[in-house]
């Protein structure tokens, strides 16, 4: 049965792959290239294109890192591949199981490209399936067509590392975060660390894990020694600092759950919550209003047990 799936997705791909427009892809040197989505909410005006999209060529062959939020994305990233390097794409890696990063992953099968990803993310991506598909497909129609999960069959627990052959990548996977999937990767060749959704660069984080648990993988973070990041959201690398990007993000983190802490103590509703807390941070986030009001509904009730 599972052939069959994989077969039919094959056919659309053969037919409709040549309809696709290549990504634009920034050049950062070294073999490295990043595609910078743009900052749309999923429920507002989304495009199946918010996230960063990047891939690595090694001596041997390919690593993609996040695929898109569609079969059409990820086709236009693999035609932007093609038009840098016909090297063999060996490996493509989810950071996490958001649908803006995995939905393109259907575009690589016909690479026979090995999916990678944390040991947690074939369960989640189960457990998700149906309401993925179902309102993605509300979100998108037709420019949906052909998209699929595809699972990683190669998964992390703890490290693990990819050979390109002139270059190494190294992947980590976190405990419960951003997300309860995601995972880092690190090329020691360049020296720089994709971070997926554990960083996001002037969209508003969003919480779909642990704050706690995000807070204590930022303080990991902090001493990675990688001169460069690419995080799973920005609109661009230059002049870019990461590491103040990261306190950036700790700061509103904690000025959240503060914030939260604090109502909960004076017997606030959390409705009300979600018009005060982390308020002092609305200057200096995309999207704020939308993505902040869903932080509290996601970890206000579990704070009320602390």
């Amino acid at each position: 049965m599972l052939k069959r799936i994989m077969l039919a997705i094959a056919t659309i791909l053969s037919t409709t792959f040549a309809l696709a427009s290549p990504l634009t892809m920034e050049n950062l040197g070294n073999g490295i290239y990043v595609h910078h989505g743009v900052h749309e909410d999923m429920s507002e005006g989304y495009h199946a294109d918010i996230c960063n999209l990047s891939f690595i060529v090694g001596s041997k062959g390919i690593a993609v890192i996040d695929t898109g939020g569609s079969l059409k994305t990820g086709q236009a990233l693999r035609e932007a591949i093609r038009q840098v390097s016909e090297l063999p794409i060996l490996y493509v890696i989810n950071t996490h199981v958001h649908p803006d990063h995995i939905f393109g992953n259907a575009a690589f099968i016909q690479d026979k490209a090995t999916f990678v990803g944390h040991e947690k993310l074939p369960d989640a991506m189960e457990r998700r399936r149906e309401n993925y598909l179902r309102i993605n497909q509300q979100w998108l129609g037709d420019a949906f067509a052909g998209s699929e999960i595809i699972k990683p069959s190669l998964l992390v627990k703890g490290e693990s590392k990819l050979d390109l052959g002139d270059r190494t990548l190294l992947l980590t996977a976190y405990p419960i975060a951003h997300t309860n999937t995601d995972l880092t990767v690190f090329d020691h060749k360049s020296s720089t660390l994709w971070t997926g959704d554990l960083l996001f660069v002037e969209r508003t984080p969003s919480i779909d894990g642990d704050i706690k648990g995000w807070l204590a993988v930022i303080n990991a973070l902090k001493t990675n020694e990688a001169e460069f990041a690419i995080p799973g959201h920005s609109s661009s690398l230059k002049d870019a600092n990461w590491k103040k990007q990261l306190n950036d993000q700790e700061r509103y983190l904690w000025t959240l759950l503060n914030d939260i802490r604090a109502s909960i103590k004076k017997g606030e509703v959390m409705e009300k919550a979600m018009g005060t807390a982390a308020a002092s941070e609305r200057s200096y986030w995309q999207l704020f209003d939308i993505v902040n009001r869903r932080n509290v509904n996601n970890i206000y009730p579990g704070l009320e047990w602390e």
